[in-house]
């Protein structure tokens, strides 16, 4: 309830703070925060529609851009809805290396999360460290797929690339480095008195809260909630590898810290498994152009949480539905909760801790009149020609242009 008292203070969508645009409407009383309000909104690109006016192969690739760093969690996610619809088994070899860039894909959030959470609290030698050595696995993620964003690695059916016994060895070499790298970051987290001041008691989400919110990943397991896909309900090779759910009692962004570090050790362990038992045998198998009628929904682990994808197919080659609950919608939810009486200044740190990705997040907002007769369907194409339109009025001449990008 506001006073006299109270000021309100936006942060944001564009804030030093923040790394992508979103907008915080925070309501103050002296230094600390009585009400904050989330808009989501600024970085909606329509990929679910887009992603039912192309094929489903054109939407492996679109839909691996949702995010640069959960690339792989996403395009997973989906060929995993499009496979079961159409009843495919993509064989072993291929679901332990989908498995294998999935972890590898997990050290690289991971690290660079930590780097972040540095330089959110002012200790930014903890960012260039990670981040110097995260350039050790996004090295082996480009020499495993070509890329070391977007991997490109899936397709339905199977994976586009096999790797070999030396690769094997690069990763085994490159993952010795990481854990001794890991344990200094532990040593850390758990050992330096300025990170564990600065981070102990904020953020807090109780257990009950947490549950209560619908939190998901490091931030539900660092509220005491044993929650992972990957042993709940396992896909692609965990039903195969031995591995723990890091959890932790802290329930603050401390907690959110410890986890995200012990994961990383686990990550080591299941690499090293995949390595040492990797099966023989094909690496995709043959998928029919059109893919029968049908529904499914996918869950997969991501570093930051439980994505889920929704297909349906109608028996074409596109189709009908797609939709992307990804994990920072469902950990959005937690974030006013976490800065109840707290702090102006430790808002950076908060919204860092659940490593929000607002371009997974955000969504079309529409505007219905119930009371209006006529129903007006806006097509795909007049939605881009409404935005070609729009900048062609700001000055921005598209001329130059190849005709293609361009609608008659």
């Amino acid at each position: 309830m506001h006073n006299s008292h109270d000021v309100q203070v936006p942060l944001g969508p564009q804030h030093p703070a923040l790394k992508e645009p979103e907008s915080f409407l925070i309501t103050l009383r002296g230094e600390k925060i009585t009400a904050i309000n989330i808009k989501l909104g600024y970085n909606h690109r329509g990929i679910e529609k887009a992603c039912e006016e192309r094929t489903y192969t054109q939407d492996v690739y679109l839909i691996e851009r949702i995010c640069g760093i959960c690339s792989h969690s996403h395009s997973t996610c989906f060929v995993q809805a499009v496979e079961e619809i159409a009843s495919i088994d993509i064989g072993m070899r291929a679901k332990y290396i989908r498995t294998l860039i999935a972890e590898l894909e997990r050290v690289h959030s991971h690290l660079l999360w930590l780097g972040v959470a540095g330089h959110e609290i002012g200790f930014d030698t903890l960012l260039m460290y990670t981040w110097r050595d995260r350039e050790v696995v996004m090295d082996l993620l480009a020499t495993l797929t070509g890329n070391r964003v977007n991997y490109g690695i899936n397709t339905i059916g199977g994976v586009r690339r096999d790797i070999s016994k030396e690769q094997g060895k690069e990763i085994l070499k490159g993952v010795d480095l990481l854990e001794e790298r890991t344990k200094y970051y532990i040593k850390i987290a758990t050992q330096e008195t300025t990170i564990i001041k600065r981070l102990s008691g904020v953020g807090v989400l109780s257990k009950e809260d947490a549950l209560r919110l619908g939190a998901v990943g490091p931030t539900a397991r660092a509220s005491g909630i044993k929650r992972d896909v990957r042993k709940d309900d396992p896909y692609a090779a965990y039903s195969e590898l031995d591995f723990k759910v890091i959890t932790d009692d802290h329930a603050d962004v401390y907690g959110r810290t410890v986890v995200r570090v012990l994961e990383l050790m686990e990550s080591y362990k299941m690499i090293r498994q995949i390595i040492k038992n990797i099966p023989e045998g094909p690496i995709s198998v043959k998928v029919p152009r059109k893919i029968p009628a049908g529904e499914a929904l996918s869950r997969y682990e991501a570093p930051r949480g439980e994505d889920v994808h929704y297909v349906k197919a109608n028996g074409t080659e596109k189709p009908e539905r797609v939709k992307v609950r990804a994990p920072t919608l469902a950990n959005i939810q937690s974030v006013a909760k976490m800065l109840e009486d707290r702090y102006l200044a430790d808002m950076p740190i908060v919204i860092a801790a659940i490593d929000p990705c607002f371009s997974c997040t955000d969504r079309l907002i529409s505007l219905r009149n119930y009371k209006s007769k006529n129903k007006k369907i806006v097509t795909w194409d007049k939605v881009r020609l409404a935005g070609i339109n729009w900048y062609s009025k700001q000055g921005v001449d598209f001329t130059k242009l190849n005709k293609k990008f361009l609608i008659p």
